[in-house]
C-alpha cells in the first residue's frame, strides 16, 4: 500500500491511497465467499458455482463494492496514520480506480488541525482579572443545586402556589380564532416562571383540580 498526501485549503488534506492488485483480489476472494449461498447459477447447485463462473456470467465488479468494503477501512487507517496528519473529522471517500488485474486507488478528504503560527509574545503584559464573589452569588448558586436535585411530590390537599409545578391542558385564541402552537396537552408548567403572556399564570394560583 501506498498514500500520497496532498494539502488543500482550509485546513484539509486529499489521501490519495494505492491498494496493491493481490491485496485487493483476496478482497475480492472474501467477497466470492460471503456471497456465493446467494448465487444461483444454471448447472451448479446454489452456492457451488465457482467464482469465474458468476465474473463471467454478471460481470467481474459483481463483488467489487463488498471487496472495497473491506479494505478501506483499514488501508485509510494505515494511511492516516502512515500520513502524520493530525486528523480531526470523519474522512470522505471516493473510489478513483478498481479494474482487474489493477491496484485499487481511492481518496479520503479530511479535516486536520489548523497550523498555527505564534506571533511575539514574550515581554507580554496581562492585566490580572479579579473576581468578587457575593453572598448573593452563593445563595443563587445553592439555589440552583437545591432545585437540580429536587423532586416532585403531587400535592393533592392543597391550594396550588407560586413556584408549584402544574401540568396543564390550554386552547389559545387570538381575536376570538386559534391560532398555531397555541393549543396543547399535559403541558408543565412552572408557576411564576412567566412562561406566558400577561396574568395567565397568576389566575393559575390559588387552585385546587
Amino acid at each position: 500500500m501506498s498514500v500520497q498526501v496532498e494539502k488543500l485549503e482550509k485546513s484539509m488534506a486529499k489521501l490519495t491511497i494505492e491498494v496493491d492488485a493481490a491485496e485487493f483480489d483476496s478482497a475480492v476472494n472474501k467477497a466470492y465467499r460471503k456471497n456465493k449461498s446467494k448465487i444461483s447459477l444454471p448447472g451448479f447447485r446454489k452456492g457451488k458455482a465457482p467464482r469465474a463462473m458468476i465474473e463471467k456470467m454478471y460481470g467481474a465488479s459483481i463483488f467489487y463494492e463488498d471487496a472495497a468494503n473491506m479494505i478501506i477501512p483499514d488501508a485509510y487507517e494505515s494511511a492516516a496514520e502512515e500520513s502524520g496528519l493530525v486528523i480531526v473529522a470523519q474522512p470522505e471517500i471516493s473510489v478513483e480506480q478498481v479494474e482487474k488485474g489493477e491496484p485499487f486507488i481511492f481518496t479520503a478528504t479530511v479535516a486536520v488541525k489548523p497550523e498555527v503560527t505564534l506571533g511575539e509574545y514574550k515581554g507580554i503584559e496581562v492585566e490580572k482579572q479579579s473576581v468578587e464573589v457575593t453572598q448573593e452569588d452563593v445563595d443563587e448558586a445553592i439555589e440552583r443545586v437545591r432545585e437540580s436535585n429536587s423532586r416532585m411530590i403531587t400535592a393533592d390537599d392543597r391550594e396550588t402556589q407560586d413556584g408549584d409545578t402544574v401540568i396543564i391542558d390550554f386552547d389559545g385564541y387570538c381575536d376570538g380564532e386559534p391560532f398555531e402552537g397555541g393549543k396543547a396537552e399535559d403541558y408543565s408548567l412552572v408557576l411564576g416562571s412567566h412562561s406566558f403572556i400577561d396574568t395567565f399564570e397568576e389566575q393559575l394560583i390559588g387552585k385546587r383540580v
